[in-house]
């Protein structure tokens, strides 16, 4: 266990050094056999971890308590706040403050920007975000990093393609936040509406990194070692007509990897809706399911590491 891990939240990827994603990396990697139940691990029992979702979730929320119950420990919380007294008015200040009198640690998602980081103004014991609104998802971003290290033995060196919804999408602006860290090249694939924020692209040209912009798939999956798709948000468009006109821009199909790298690996956060179309999974270039399992033995060591145990 390193003892220079020190956090008492986790907000954001911007939270963590190089040297410290390589050290939850390092540790998730050991993490697999307790993760998949082929070794034992007791370093949770009489540990809590309350699960607070706001919002929907499957991988998220699962993977956390499948980690925390692997280690020996348990769960409390809710999946939807309107089983919770947030539904009778109570203030996500309060609810913190509980929470953390019953759990030794809380896992946040909450559909305001910036929840997390109030969250932690009012809690005694480490809040994590698991998803503010457009804001920051790092867990998510920590589990993508372990599947590119694992699948392509690295992260630097690689051309990382990202594609769909960069305007709202958390995932992606917390990726693209690390992937930086690491000095990776990168093109945004979007429709003009959807752009990676200026904001984002301002730090990458402060920081020198070197990126590229497109309109469409086609074209530009040659030059790529991996492949991250996200879903294209019919929630963002003013008619179902203007939404089914850039959708269609972003399925990805078996036939279009055709020319791509030997080795390129696709990834999505999941979950999907059609921009990844079935025919795509039987191919060897498919890791998004072994993405999302992925998220057990990372969160398993960042909580680890957070806990110092």
């Amino acid at each position: 266990m390193s003892s220079e891990f020190k956090k008492d939240h986790v907000v954001a990827i911007d939270d963590f050094t190089v040297d410290e994603i390589k050290t939850i990396l390092d540790l998730a990697k050991k993490m697999v056999p307790i993760a998949e139940g082929k070794e034992i691990n007791t370093d949770f029992q009489g540990k809590i971890l309350a699960t607070l979702f706001f919002e929907p979730s499957t991988r998220t929320r699962l993977s956390f308590e499948a980690a925390m119950k692997r280690m020996g420990g348990r769960c409390i919380g809710f999946a939807r706040p309107g089983t919770s007294s947030a539904k009778k008015g109570e203030t996500l200040a309060d609810t913190i403050r509980v929470a953390a009198g019953y759990a030794d640690m809380i896992v946040l998602r909450h559909p305001q920007e910036g929840a997390a980081q109030l969250a932690s103004n009012f809690s005694n014991v480490p809040v994590i975000n698991a998803g503010d609104g457009a804001g920051h998802h790092p867990t998510q971003t920590l589990l993508d990093l372990f599947t590119i290290r694992e699948e392509k033995g690295g992260i630097s060196k690689n051309h990382i393609g990202i594609a769909g919804d960069l305007k709202y999408g958390r995932t992606v602006h917390s990726l693209t936040k690390a992937l930086s860290m690491f000095g990776a090249e990168m093109t945004f694939i979007s429709p003009p509406s959807l752009k990676m924020p200026e904001e984002i692209t301002d730090m990458l040209r402060r920081e020198g990194i070197e990126f590229h912009e497109a309109e469409q798939l086609d074209g530009t999956l040659d030059d790529l070692d991996l492949l991250y798709m996200t879903r294209i948000q019919r929630e963002r468009f003013p008619s179902d007509e203007d939404y089914q006109e850039v959708a269609k821009s972003y399925h990805l199909e078996r036939k279009m990897l055709e020319n791509s790298k030997d080795d390129l690996k696709v990834m999505h956060p999941l979950p999907r809706v059609d921009e990844i179309k079935p025919d795509v999974d039987e191919t060897p270039k498919a890791k998004y399911f072994q993405q999302a399992a992925n998220g057990v033995p990372t969160r398993m060591a960042l909580l680890k590491l957070l806990e110092g145990v």
